[in-house]
């Protein structure tokens, strides 16, 4: 994850109930809580804030504070500070970087989306020889960074900030270092440090900006001696042994991952392997001059001191047309020996060991992911530990901490350890506690006071071994049992030597160096800040999988590090960056120092009880808040007498005796905890928190009132209830409501005598704020003695008092009251009932258990509308865009309509449907703009017959060849109410659906309604006068289509077949195939045809308006082809009988005619697939077809939904004999997708050369679908704009374009 967001802007704005004053707030937002998309504070609901990412880093802790004190109570009497005991929140940048951790090496920051950067600079980083030479580029031929902003100079800021970044990683106690100033030099902006790239795209980017950039320099040739090596191609002449090379230079080596086991294959496959030339498909020799077997090869010529390999683990589907990952097992070596790759093989061995040193790794998919990388540590920079190790450590500390509970658990053998170390005589009883809790980890009072009492008493309870002083504060070991303890000290050291010093007092904060590994074994796993050891064989964990290797980086085995580099991040920095991070890191500790101190200092709030007194259960100021707190800060690791001792020192009139007792702000005043006691104890120890509140007095009276401290005596603040006069015109007037304080400790009897009168009742509200009559309860008798605290009441609960007249409302049998009022709020209803005067609305109070029919009376009086408008008219809801929803059933509560307070209403028109019918939208046919929508209500338990025979009565049609479907998600006729003496409640349609009448008889079970179309061959020269022909020949169909004309003419396969309607058929499902074809020829567009029998048909699916999949076998059974409900068959005449096999492949061929940009008429070609169906063999079969050599025609595939052509390429005329041998690839598989029907183009070379396959009509073609989609972009662009049609209704996830990486560079030269 990166470490960093931008900041973003929102509008907020306030729902919270009960903060009204709130309107829209513009802010930098911070976000305290993000659970699921949803954004909380403390005391509001949760907002919602669908489909928005939200990256918030926040520059400004004010940021924090955007709504002050809006949800926090009002106790400014007290402090200005007691909505928070934690620690006020600070800006991330007042705060140092943490230092690094364990392994003492420095991460990087990822700035939102650099991480595959920061791999790459990692390894960069870690290559000595790249670092060295880039470090020895000085300032007088690089420039500084400080003249970077003067006109004329020439500062190479790209190298100057890459060494100083450099140098940041090396010597800069940090946990992860910044790219900001690297990435500016780049001239990237804030967008592009959001988007991910290639690393293998970086890689090359970054080493062409350092050439650019170094160019005069004594570094202009560094990435060429580390990086460039050389690969020659060679093509041998079998006759004349002539060789033709041709070298090319690389930085980096490409290699294959699909298909290829591991790295070893993959190179032995591009450098090893040889290609020949031979047969059909020969070389020109420039020697020989003629065409000669030959045979062609790669081979390494050059390597460089530094070998890096990309895989190539993307690659593109061409059947789904997506891009994909390869994630199959690819194994590379650790080290490997190139001498078989190449080109001289006669130098010793150590020139072609390579040695792996890094690899980046991408996790993810190929559209996003992640990097990281592991990397060999060679020059020993980082402290690495194995796990076992860290286990041992583990281990070893668990049993010393056995022991030492052993140690802690007799107090007496611990004091007299702590006091044989003191050099003094006699140290302060304080101090022993001290030290006890610093060398321990334990305190004397949490420990053993409760079974030994104090500290200072014990030390008394022993004079035998303790000496105290003749005032009692300070104490000593006597020296005969200093001399027996130092004695069995010694013994013990000698009996067990192996053990000495395993016990250490602060053995934590020095934890043992990691032991060193053998070299070459110092693997780390850098992952953006985060960097932590790893082993060598977690590299194999990345051949494969989601989390892959993807760049591989070898360095020679002969590259040998000096001695003085191993272990020595400052081996040849330049002085002046070395002085630069010293002065850093001494910043650095200054900072962390303040930070420190600023962390552990804590305030405090010290009420003065001179300035407070007890009234009403609780402590309240006498004056005002700043004369009665005093503010304290102190180190939260000082001890409770130091802490005693300041508030003597600031309160210097202070007499008598001083208790410190924790308090707290509570709604009713300021009450007292616990009394802090243990002068030796730290302030942490006892958890006091900033923000704490103390309150200074003597421990037993303020003001001459005795007061009760505790949890137990906590004052609580009850709203008193008494019901009142009902008032309809607002809500929550139906009591009487006051506020009183109780201490948590008064019993219910007490509660009673002071708030009920005789013979009066209490009840207690358990959902607080809601009071419906389930959540009243009564206290009974037997309740009397039980507490406030006990029952539940807390702070803001509520209790009703009933007088003995109000008591018929109560059940004091069950408990709860039987009847009560609710709270009252309104509705708006506008009026939609008169057509000359204008719509006016009016607010009419209810309740949630208002039946709409009384709410129908009250609008009707409001709006001064005639009484008999009650039986004539209904509530409708209104919409938010304000259409008009389903009417309200009368006899329903607002709770049972599902109605929220405040909504709108419509009175219109209509009688209201009852509970038991249902409101219903109907419209003949599916589209809108033809029908208008319409309503009906019928009852519930209607079957579909009868609601679809009142819905035709409705719009005045009649006739049985209708059926009814349910409107689909995309406002489309979906699917059929079949079951037509089913009731609408058995088929679940609800109120306010919409149901579409289509025409048309719905087959019955079993049998299938299947449209035919009649395709016919016709003259491409003709086709025009065809289709207007065909136009005119359909459109007495029109009707049963329920389309126009022109929408139903289906765009021609191709110019040689024209797709004509012939009309609808009703068979069975288990008929057959043949069955099929004659009961299509009894169809009137049929009859003319004269077919022998049905073997001269063949039959196809109808697919977009062209013939589909080819329907074989006339005996096979219809259900057995899962035609489906909306299957179209299109029969096709024969001019022979035909009866293809499961392995034949029927294609359609037509010849391209030379000179022109067309074909002649298509013939039927039937192809057997059953032993290969590749390139060669469909050559073969196409060339004998027309008698032509095979390698004098070109064939290539048509597309029709796209206007395209793909040549069917030759490709496996010039492969080797070798991997002929190999199982070529089917055509029917990706890109060509080979299927029966399929129109393949044919080019006679003889007499044409012409390779391009495409025609006058796919031009055309063409143009009209870029019209057609540029209608669209405009069409959706309208729609997106239309507040009707959100973006709800129409979710939009367009993939960001990519955009290529770029890394802006001056000029040099």
């Amino acid at each position: 994850m990166p470490d960093q967001f931008s900041i973003q802007t929102f509008r907020i704005t306030n729902g919270c109930k009960g903060n009204p004053g709130m309107g829209e707030v513009n802010q930098y937002l911070s976000i305290c809580e993000l659970d699921k998309g949803f954004l909380t504070w403390p005391g509001c609901p949760r907002l919602s804030l669908p489909g928005i990412l939200l990256f918030a880093g926040f520059k400004d802790s004010s940021a924090f504070t955007m709504f002050g004190d809006l949800f926090e109570e009002d106790f400014s009497f007290i402090s200005n500070n007691h909505c928070g005991k934690e620690k006020k929140s600070k800006s991330r940048e007042s705060e140092p970087p943490a230092p690094r951790d364990f392994t003492n090496l420095c991460g990087i920051k990822n700035q939102g989306g650099t991480c595959y950067l920061n791999s790459l600079l990692q390894t960069l980083l870690f290559t000595p020889e790249f670092r060295e030479a880039l470090f020895s580029l000085g300032p007088e031929e690089l420039g500084t960074l400080d003249d970077s902003r003067k006109p004329d100079a020439k500062v190479r800021i790209i190298p100057l900030q890459l060494q100083r970044l450099f140098a940041q990683l090396l010597l800069l106690d940090q946990q992860a270092a910044s790219t900001t100033d690297l990435t500016e030099s780049f001239g990237w902006n804030s967008h592009e440090e959001m988007r991910q790239h290639d690393v293998q795209e970086l890689n090359r980017i970054l080493f062409s900006a350092l050439e650019t950039s170094l160019v005069g320099t004594s570094g202009h040739d560094l990435i060429n001696r580390l990086y460039h090596g050389i690969v020659v191609n060679q093509i041998v002449c079998k006759e004349c042994k002539n060789v033709s090379e041709r070298q090319e230079d690389f930085l980096d080596l490409t290699v294959a991952v699909k298909g290829m086991a591991g790295l070893e294959e993959a190179l032995w496959n591009m450098y090893v392997e040889e290609e020949y030339f031979e047969n059909d498909n020969l070389y020109r020799c420039g020697a020989c001059n003629k065409l000669v077997e030959a045979s062609k090869s790669a081979k390494l010529r050059k390597l460089p001191p530094f070998l890096t390999i990309s895989l190539l683990r993307f690659n593109f589907d061409f059947e789904k047309c997506e891009r994909y990952k390869e994630t199959s097992c690819y194994t590379f070596p650790i080290q490997i020996n190139l001498r078989p790759f190449c080109d001289q093989t006669e130098m010793d061995d150590s020139e072609y060991m390579y040695e792996l040193f890094s690899v980046i790794i991408h996790k993810g998919g190929c559209y996003g992911g992640h990097y990281h990388v592991y990397i060999r540590d060679v020059d020993e920079l980082g402290n690495w530990q194995l796990q076992e190790e860290e286990d041992g450590l583990i281990e070893e500390k668990a049993l010393r901490g056995a022991e030492n509970a052993k140690e802690t658990g007799n107090p007496l053998a611990v004091l007299k350890g702590i006091l044989s170390e003191e050099e003094a005589k006699q140290i302060p009883v304080d101090q022993l506690g001290q030290k006890l809790l610093e060398k321990k980890g334990v305190s004397w009072n949490k420990k053993y006071r409760k079974q030994y009492g104090a500290l200072r008493k014990y030390l008394q309870n022993h004079p035998q071994i303790f000496q105290l002083s003749p005032d009692g504060n300070k104490v000593s070991l006597k020296e005969t049992h200093k001399l027996l303890f130092k004695l069995d000290s010694h013994k013990q050291n000698l009996e067990s030597p192996s053990q000495k010093n395993d016990v250490q007092w602060n053995c934590e904060k020095n934890p043992p160096r990691p032991r060193a590994a053998s070299a070459g074994c110092h693997w780390f796993d850098l992952n953006d800040s985060k960097v932590q050891p790893i082993k060598e064989k977690d590299i194999e964990k990345q051949f494969q999988g989601k989390e892959s290797a993807y760049m591989l980086f070898y360095r020679k085995a002969q590259l040998k590090r000096p001695p003085e580099a191993r272990g020595n991040p400052r081996y040849q920095i330049p002085e002046h960056l070395l002085n630069e991070m010293n002065a850093a890191n001494t910043e650095l500790q200054k900072k962390r120092a303040e930070c420190d101190s600023a962390n552990n200092g804590i305030d405090l709030h010290l009420h003065l009880s001179s300035c407070y007194k007890f009234h009403n259960g609780a402590l309240h100021p006498s004056l005002s808040w700043k004369e009665s707190v005093v503010d304290l800060t102190i180190d939260r690791r000082k001890t409770l007498g130091d802490l005693r001792q300041t508030v003597f020192q600031m309160l210097s009139s202070w007499e008598g005796d001083m208790v410190l007792s924790t308090a707290k702000p509570l709604p009713a005043g300021l009450h007292l905890y616990q009394v802090l006691d243990g002068d030796e104890l730290t302030l942490d120890g006892i958890g006091l928190a900033h923000g704490a509140d103390l309150f200074v007095w003597n421990g037993k009276e303020v003001g001459g009132t005795k007061v009760l401290t505790g949890p137990e005596h906590e004052p609580v603040v009850l709203n008193v209830l008494r019901l009142a006069e009902h008032n309809e015109g607002g809500k929550g007037q139906h009591f009487s409501e006051a506020q009183h304080v109780f201490s948590s400790s008064t019993s219910l009897g007490q509660l009673h005598s002071a708030l009920a009168p005789a013979g009066g009742i209490i009840l207690k509200n358990g959902s607080g704020a809601d009071r419906e009559a389930k959540n009243w309860e009564v206290f009974h008798e037997e309740d009397m003695k039980e507490t406030v605290r006990s029952v539940g009441l807390r702070d803001g609960c509520s209790v009703l008092i009933l007088d003995s007249h109000d008591q018929s409302f109560v059940n004091v049998a069950s408990g709860n009251l039987t009847a009560f009022t609710y709270d009252i709020s309104w509705l708006q209803v506008k009026n939609f009932c008169g057509v000359e005067q204008e719509e006016k609305h009016v607010k009419i109070t209810a309740t949630i258990e208002t039946v709409m029919a009384d709410i129908k009376m009250k609008a009707i009086r409001e709006l001064q509308l005639e009484e008999e408008m009650a039986n004539e008219s209904c509530l409708r809801p209104v919409s938010g865009n304000g259409k008009l929803l389903s009417p309200v059933p009368e006899d329903y509560t607002v709770k049972e309509a599902e109605l929220k307070m405040g909504s709108l209403l419509g009175l219109c028109r209509g009688k209201a449907p009852t509970s038991t019918q249902l409101f219903l939208y109907f419209m003949v046919g599916s589209d809108q703009n033809y029908s208008p929508e319409m309503e009906i209500v019928v009852d519930e338990t209607a079957s579909v017959r009868e609601c679809l025979s009142l819905m035709l009565e409705k719009c005045g049609l009649s006739g049985d060849n209708w059926h009814l479907r349910r409107l689909d998600w995309c406002y489309e006729a979906g699917e059929a109410l079949s079951q037509e003496n089913a009731t609408l409640k058995e088929l679940n349609v609800c109120r306010g659906d919409t149901l579409i009448i289509t025409e048309g008889k719905l087959p019955e079970k079993g049998f299938l309604k299947i449209p035919i179309w009649w395709l016919k061959p016709s003259s491409h020269k003709k086709h025009e006068e065809n289709a207007q022909d065909q136009m005119n020949g359909i459109t007495w169909k029109m009707e049963v289509l329920q389309v126009s004309a022109a929408a139903a003419l289906p765009e021609p396969a191709h110019p040689g077949l024209d797709l004509c309607y012939a009309g609808r058929i009703e068979i069975a499902g288990e008929a057959s195939l043949e069955d099929l074809k004659m009961q299509a020829l009894t169809l009137p567009c049929c009859q003319e045809q004269v077919v022998p029998l049905p073997s001269f048909l063949r039959a196809w699916t109808v697919d977009s308006k062209r013939p589909g999949k080819l329907l074989r076998d006339n005996k096979r059974r219809l259900s057995d082809y899962r035609l489906g409900a909306r299957a179209e068959v299109c029969i096709e005449p024969l001019q022979e009988e035909e009866n293809l096999g499961p392995h034949e492949l029927l294609l359609r061929v037509q010849m391209g005619i030379p000179g022109e940009r067309d074909y002649s008429d298509s013939r039927d070609l039937v192809w057997d697939i059953s032993k290969e169906c590749t390139t060669w063999a469909l050559r073969q079969r196409v060339a004998s077809h027309y008698c032509l050599p095979v390698d004098k025609i070109e064939i290539a595939k048509y597309f029709p939904e796209r206007f395209e052509w793909l040549p069917i390429s030759s490709w496996t005329q010039q492969i080797s004999k070798r991997k002929r041998r190999k199982k070529q690839e089917s055509l029917q598989s990706a890109p060509y997708h080979l299927k029966d029907g399929d129109i393949i183009g044919v080019k006679n070379l003889l007499l044409d050369d012409a390779k391009d396959f495409s025609t006058v009509r796919d031009d055309i073609g063409k143009e009209k679908q870029s019209q057609l989609a540029l209608e669209k972009r405009k069409s959706r662009q309208e729609r997106v704009q239309d507040p009707f049609f959100t973006e709800e209704k129409f979710p939009m996830k367009p993939r960001k374009p990519e955009v290529a990486l770029s890394i802006n560079v001056g000029v040099f030269r």
